[in-house]
Protein backbone atom coordinates (compact mmCIF):
# COMPACT_ATOMS: atom_id res chain seq x y z
CA UNK A 1 0.00 0.00 0.00
CA UNK A 2 1.22 3.66 -1.13
CA UNK A 3 1.10 6.28 0.85
CA UNK A 4 -2.45 8.04 0.87
CA UNK A 5 -4.00 5.55 -0.23
CA UNK A 6 -7.02 3.27 1.45
CA UNK A 7 -6.28 1.23 4.15
CA UNK A 8 -7.82 -2.19 4.57
CA UNK A 9 -10.43 -0.42 7.08
CA UNK A 10 -11.11 2.28 5.39
CA UNK A 11 -12.11 -0.23 2.02
CA UNK A 12 -13.88 -2.51 4.75
CA UNK A 13 -16.38 0.43 5.59
CA UNK A 14 -15.85 1.88 2.18
CA UNK A 15 -16.72 -1.22 -0.66
CA UNK A 16 -20.82 -1.63 0.74
CA UNK A 17 -21.73 1.79 -0.65
CA UNK A 18 -20.13 1.33 -4.04
CA UNK A 19 -22.24 0.34 -7.01
CA UNK A 20 -21.17 -3.18 -7.98
CA UNK A 21 -18.05 -4.03 -9.51
CA UNK A 22 -19.11 -6.40 -11.89
CA UNK A 23 -22.25 -5.45 -14.61
CA UNK A 24 -24.71 -7.34 -15.73
CA UNK A 25 -23.12 -7.81 -19.22
CA UNK A 26 -20.30 -6.76 -21.23
CA UNK A 27 -16.35 -6.61 -19.63
CA UNK A 28 -15.33 -6.70 -15.63
CA UNK A 29 -14.96 -3.25 -14.61
CA UNK A 30 -11.76 -2.49 -13.57
CA UNK A 31 -11.31 -2.77 -9.73
CA UNK A 32 -12.75 -0.18 -7.55
CA UNK A 33 -10.17 -0.05 -4.91
CA UNK A 34 -7.35 0.47 -7.64
CA UNK A 35 -9.63 3.45 -8.84
CA UNK A 36 -10.41 5.19 -6.03
CA UNK A 37 -6.90 5.02 -4.93
CA UNK A 38 -5.62 6.98 -8.34
CA UNK A 39 -8.35 9.26 -7.64
CA UNK A 40 -6.85 9.41 -4.24
CA UNK A 41 -3.41 10.43 -5.57
CA UNK A 42 -4.65 12.95 -7.80
CA UNK A 43 -6.48 14.93 -5.03
CA UNK A 44 -3.52 14.65 -2.69
CA UNK A 45 -1.04 15.85 -5.25
CA UNK A 46 -2.87 17.90 -7.77
CA UNK A 47 -1.40 16.27 -10.65
CA UNK A 48 -3.29 16.72 -13.64
CA UNK A 49 -5.04 13.34 -15.09
CA UNK A 50 -2.44 12.63 -17.59
CA UNK A 51 0.05 12.11 -15.45
CA UNK A 52 -1.52 9.02 -13.08
CA UNK A 53 1.01 6.69 -12.81
CA UNK A 54 0.79 3.39 -14.38
CA UNK A 55 -0.11 1.08 -11.29
CA UNK A 56 -3.54 2.76 -11.17
CA UNK A 57 -4.98 1.58 -14.24
CA UNK A 58 -5.09 3.86 -17.56
CA UNK A 59 -5.58 7.53 -16.62
CA UNK A 60 -8.87 7.21 -18.98
CA UNK A 61 -10.26 4.57 -17.34
CA UNK A 62 -10.00 6.58 -13.66
CA UNK A 63 -11.25 10.00 -14.58
CA UNK A 64 -14.07 8.22 -16.39
CA UNK A 65 -15.04 6.67 -13.20
CA UNK A 66 -15.00 9.71 -11.27
CA UNK A 67 -16.99 11.68 -13.92
CA UNK A 68 -19.46 8.98 -14.65
CA UNK A 69 -19.74 8.79 -10.54
CA UNK A 70 -20.54 12.09 -10.06
CA UNK A 71 -22.89 12.13 -12.50
CA UNK A 72 -24.46 9.48 -10.81
CA UNK A 73 -24.47 11.09 -7.60
CA UNK A 74 -22.53 8.41 -6.37
CA UNK A 75 -20.14 10.95 -4.19
CA UNK A 76 -22.73 12.50 -2.58
CA UNK A 77 -24.70 9.50 -1.74
CA UNK A 78 -21.21 8.15 -0.18
CA UNK A 79 -21.18 11.12 2.46
CA UNK A 80 -24.38 11.33 2.95
CA UNK A 81 -24.80 7.00 4.03
CA UNK A 82 -20.83 7.86 5.94
CA UNK A 83 -22.96 10.53 8.25
CA UNK A 84 -25.85 8.51 8.63
CA UNK A 85 -24.20 5.77 9.99
CA UNK A 86 -21.97 8.21 12.20
CA UNK A 87 -25.42 9.40 13.95
CA UNK A 88 -26.32 6.24 14.11
CA UNK A 89 -23.36 5.36 16.41
CA UNK A 90 -23.91 8.78 18.34
CA UNK A 91 -21.21 10.31 16.90
CA UNK A 92 -22.17 13.64 15.61
CA UNK A 93 -22.23 16.23 17.94
CA UNK A 94 -25.61 17.93 17.50
CA UNK A 95 -25.05 20.38 20.24
CA UNK A 96 -22.97 22.45 18.54
CA UNK A 97 -21.88 23.43 14.50
CA UNK A 98 -19.69 25.75 13.58
CA UNK A 99 -19.66 27.72 9.91
CA UNK A 100 -16.95 29.85 7.99
CA UNK A 101 -15.98 30.17 4.41
CA UNK A 102 -12.43 29.99 3.05
CA UNK A 103 -11.39 31.75 -0.46
CA UNK A 104 -9.78 29.05 -2.86
CA UNK A 105 -7.41 30.40 -5.79
CA UNK A 106 -8.53 29.26 -8.92
CA UNK A 107 -5.65 28.14 -11.72
CA UNK A 108 -5.59 29.21 -15.07
CA UNK A 109 -6.78 26.31 -16.24
CA UNK A 110 -9.50 26.23 -14.49
CA UNK A 111 -11.12 29.38 -17.08
CA UNK A 112 -12.92 28.88 -20.83
CA UNK A 113 -15.73 26.30 -19.71
CA UNK A 114 -17.61 26.62 -22.78
CA UNK A 115 -21.00 27.68 -23.05
CA UNK A 116 -21.00 28.83 -19.29
CA UNK A 117 -19.94 32.00 -17.48
CA UNK A 118 -17.37 32.51 -14.63
CA UNK A 119 -20.64 33.11 -11.99
CA UNK A 120 -21.91 29.93 -13.24
CA UNK A 121 -18.84 27.88 -12.36
CA UNK A 122 -18.66 29.62 -8.88
CA UNK A 123 -15.57 31.60 -10.34
CA UNK A 124 -15.56 35.46 -9.55
CA UNK A 125 -12.72 38.09 -8.74
CA UNK A 126 -11.60 38.91 -4.67
CA UNK A 127 -8.87 40.12 -3.38
CA UNK A 128 -7.01 37.05 -3.51
CA UNK A 129 -7.52 37.30 -7.22
CA UNK A 130 -9.52 34.42 -9.30
CA UNK A 131 -11.23 32.21 -7.36
CA UNK A 132 -13.95 30.14 -5.40
CA UNK A 133 -15.32 30.67 -1.91
CA UNK A 134 -15.77 27.78 -0.11
CA UNK A 135 -18.36 27.77 2.73
CA UNK A 136 -18.22 24.77 5.21
CA UNK A 137 -20.34 23.65 8.20
CA UNK A 138 -18.72 21.47 11.00
CA UNK A 139 -20.21 19.19 13.37
CA UNK A 140 -19.21 19.89 17.22
CA UNK A 141 -16.71 17.06 16.08
CA UNK A 142 -14.88 19.29 13.63
CA UNK A 143 -15.85 17.17 10.58
CA UNK A 144 -17.80 18.36 7.29
CA UNK A 145 -21.25 18.56 7.26
CA UNK A 146 -22.29 20.54 4.35
CA UNK A 147 -20.42 22.16 1.57
CA UNK A 148 -21.56 25.24 -0.74
CA UNK A 149 -19.17 26.99 -3.79
CA UNK A 150 -19.82 30.60 -4.48
CA UNK A 151 -17.83 32.92 -6.70
CA UNK A 152 -14.71 34.51 -4.86
CA UNK A 153 -16.35 37.59 -4.12
CA UNK A 154 -19.51 36.50 -2.83
CA UNK A 155 -20.37 37.64 0.43
CA UNK A 156 -20.90 35.02 3.54
CA UNK A 157 -24.66 35.51 4.03
CA UNK A 158 -25.20 34.57 0.80
CA UNK A 159 -24.53 30.99 1.25
CA UNK A 160 -25.91 30.68 4.49
CA UNK A 161 -29.35 29.29 4.31
CA UNK A 162 -27.95 26.58 1.77
CA UNK A 163 -25.03 25.88 3.94
CA UNK A 164 -27.79 25.66 7.00
CA UNK A 165 -30.39 23.81 5.13
CA UNK A 166 -27.30 21.45 3.61
CA UNK A 167 -25.49 18.36 5.70
CA UNK A 168 -29.39 16.79 6.17
CA UNK A 169 -29.08 13.24 7.93
CA UNK A 170 -31.63 10.24 7.51
CA UNK A 171 -32.16 8.11 10.33
CA UNK A 172 -33.93 4.39 10.11
CA UNK A 173 -37.31 4.69 11.39
CA UNK A 174 -37.35 8.92 13.04
CA UNK A 175 -36.91 11.80 11.11
CA UNK A 176 -34.07 13.10 9.61
CA UNK A 177 -31.73 15.83 11.12
CA UNK A 178 -30.11 18.63 10.08
CA UNK A 179 -30.29 21.20 12.83
CA UNK A 180 -27.93 21.95 15.76
CA UNK A 181 -28.79 23.69 19.10
CA UNK A 182 -26.23 26.36 18.67
CA UNK A 183 -24.47 28.04 14.91
CA UNK A 184 -20.84 29.54 15.94
CA UNK A 185 -19.52 31.88 13.22
CA UNK A 186 -17.35 34.58 12.99
CA UNK A 187 -18.37 38.66 12.32
CA UNK A 188 -18.88 37.93 8.76
CA UNK A 189 -22.40 36.25 9.45
CA UNK A 190 -23.21 38.65 12.13
CA UNK A 191 -26.63 40.32 10.70
CA UNK A 192 -30.09 40.35 11.75
CA UNK A 193 -31.19 38.64 9.03
CA UNK A 194 -29.32 35.76 9.81
CA UNK A 195 -29.86 36.07 13.44
CA UNK A 196 -34.00 36.09 12.70
CA UNK A 197 -33.33 33.03 10.97
CA UNK A 198 -31.43 30.97 13.43
CA UNK A 199 -33.89 32.06 16.26
CA UNK A 200 -36.91 31.12 14.08
CA UNK A 201 -35.93 27.20 14.06
CA UNK A 202 -35.00 27.48 17.71
CA UNK A 203 -31.22 27.85 17.15
CA UNK A 204 -28.79 29.91 19.46
CA UNK A 205 -26.51 32.35 17.91
CA UNK A 206 -22.86 32.45 19.11
CA UNK A 207 -22.42 34.88 16.75
CA UNK A 208 -19.85 38.01 17.66
CA UNK A 209 -21.45 41.52 17.18
CA UNK A 210 -19.57 44.11 14.50
CA UNK A 211 -18.51 47.39 16.15
CA UNK A 212 -21.21 49.66 14.11
CA UNK A 213 -24.26 47.75 15.41
CA UNK A 214 -26.17 49.21 17.93
CA UNK A 215 -28.05 46.08 19.36
CA UNK A 216 -25.72 44.14 22.10
CA UNK A 217 -27.08 40.78 23.98
CA UNK A 218 -25.11 38.21 25.54
CA UNK A 219 -22.28 36.68 24.12
CA UNK A 220 -20.35 33.03 24.82
CA UNK A 221 -17.45 33.53 24.99
CA UNK A 222 -16.13 30.05 26.10
CA UNK A 223 -18.53 27.94 23.13
CA UNK A 224 -17.05 30.63 20.76
CA UNK A 225 -13.26 29.77 21.68
CA UNK A 226 -13.76 26.28 19.79
CA UNK A 227 -14.68 28.11 16.67
CA UNK A 228 -10.76 27.27 16.07
CA UNK A 229 -12.35 23.66 15.20
CA UNK A 230 -13.59 24.55 11.57
CA UNK A 231 -10.49 26.77 11.30
CA UNK A 232 -8.37 23.28 11.37
CA UNK A 233 -11.24 21.77 9.09
CA UNK A 234 -10.22 23.60 6.77
CA UNK A 235 -6.41 23.47 6.72
CA UNK A 236 -7.18 19.57 7.18
CA UNK A 237 -8.52 19.66 3.59
CA UNK A 238 -6.49 21.97 1.86
CA UNK A 239 -3.87 19.19 2.58
CA UNK A 240 -5.09 17.41 -0.60
CA UNK A 241 -3.49 20.44 -3.12
CA UNK A 242 -6.22 19.26 -5.71
CA UNK A 243 -8.63 21.60 -3.65
CA UNK A 244 -6.21 24.27 -2.25
CA UNK A 245 -5.96 25.06 -5.95
CA UNK A 246 -8.79 25.13 -8.09
CA UNK A 247 -8.05 23.25 -11.52
CA UNK A 248 -11.41 22.11 -13.03
CA UNK A 249 -13.29 24.42 -15.18
CA UNK A 250 -16.59 23.06 -13.86
CA UNK A 251 -18.18 23.99 -10.78
CA UNK A 252 -19.39 20.43 -9.83
CA UNK A 253 -16.37 18.12 -11.01
CA UNK A 254 -14.75 20.88 -8.08
CA UNK A 255 -17.51 19.85 -5.23
CA UNK A 256 -16.85 16.43 -6.36
CA UNK A 257 -12.92 16.49 -5.27
CA UNK A 258 -14.63 18.16 -1.83
CA UNK A 259 -16.83 15.35 -1.46
CA UNK A 260 -13.99 12.83 -2.21
CA UNK A 261 -11.57 14.65 0.74
CA UNK A 262 -14.76 14.94 3.00
CA UNK A 263 -15.25 10.87 2.48
CA UNK A 264 -11.67 10.52 3.41
CA UNK A 265 -12.31 12.47 6.71
CA UNK A 266 -15.45 10.49 7.69
CA UNK A 267 -13.59 7.33 6.63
Amino acid sequence: MNRGELTNEQWARLQPLLPPQKPKTGRPAHHHRLIINGILWLLRTGAPWRDLPERYEPWRTVASRFYRWREAGVWQRIVATLQSQADSGGQIAWETHYLDSTVVRAHQHAAGAKLSAPAEEALGRSQGGFSTKVHLRAEGHGRPMALVLTPGQRHETTAFEALMQGGTVKRPGRRPRRRPRRGVADKAYSSRAIRHWLRRRGIRAVIPRKCNERQRGPFDRQGYRQRNRIERLINRCKQFRRIATRYEKRAYNYLAMWLIAMIIIWL
